[in-house]
């Protein structure tokens, strides 16, 4: 495991490594944003405070949404030391920047949609962030795969992990499937003939049926019936995504009518 970016190179800062990744990610994913601003010529200085209004409804939700962990409030973290010290939750966050930004268009009256600007971003966001997981947390579940990940004595008493046992990547799992969808999005499914902001709601509900399926690998605190936390918010949560997906689908609203193209 590597905390700092000193101990993955002796020549580097002692700066934190999972911030680090994070940092780098959101900047990756903003110019991103940026970019296909840009290309749709969405000229609107709103949006930049709807990115922002999405970064900060991430960054709270990121922390509060592991906040209420245990049923007895005494042995759950103030939401200061939350704030400031507690476990941070990625899909917690995709919930906070979804709320952050409605709330920006509120605030800011703007009318349009942003999803299929959101999207690409998010996606090359989470694939370099996820690396922020990898180089500092447990990795998964033991695994009798040639790929897996074994840890020494250090390591393995670091991240609470059996040391010595090859252990499921699942962190790397996340990284392919989200460089995947980006790549998907950024070359394909932006000009392909989909509703305008629809892209975001395909890429996420799409992340989470992945998720829920890795989340039996990754070793995260199984809570009720052998499903984790994870899994609970997403089987409530997945479902009401893939009804509106069908919906979309049955009324004709998902695909634009004649397959043209959205703007190139």
């Amino acid at each position: 495991m590597y905390p700092t970016l000193h101990d993955v190179a002796a020549w580097l800062p002692r700066f934190d490594t999972h911030s680090f990744f994070v940092a780098v990610g959101m900047a990756a994913g903003v110019a991103v944003f940026m970019v296909e601003k840009r290309r749709r010529n969405m000229r609107d200085e709103r949006l930049l405070y709807i990115v922002l209004g999405a970064v900060v409804g991430a960054a709270l939700m990121a922390r509060l949404g592991t906040w209420a962990q245990h049923l007895d409030p005494t042995q759950n973290l103030s939401v200061i030391d939350q704030l400031a010290r507690g476990n941070a939750s990625i899909l917690s966050a995709l919930l906070g920047a979804w709320v952050g930004a409605h709330v920006a268009k509120r605030v800011t009256r703007y009318p349009g949609s942003t999803g299929d600007l959101f999207a690409p971003a998010v996606a090359l966001a989470m694939a370099i962030g996820r690396f922020a997981c990898f180089f500092t947390e447990r990795p998964g579940t033991p695994t009798g795969a040639s790929w897996g990940v074994i840890l020494d004595a250090p390591a393995a008493a670091y991240t609470q992990s059996p040391a010595g046992v090859p252990l499921h990547p699942s962190f790397l799992y996340e990284v392919a499937f989200h460089a995947v969808a980006f790549c998907l999005l950024w070359f394909w499914l932006r000009r392909a003939p989909i509703a305008q902001g629809q892209l975001l709601t395909l890429y996420i509900a799409a992340y989470g049926v992945f998720r829920f399926g890795v989340e039996f690998v990754r070793g995260n605190e199984v809570v009720w019936e052998g499903l984790t936390r994870p899994q609970l918010f997403l089987l409530v949560t997945v479902p009401l995504l893939l009804v509106r997906i069908a919906w979309l689908a049955r009324s004709g609203r998902l695909v634009v009518r004649g397959g043209q193209r959205q703007v190139a």
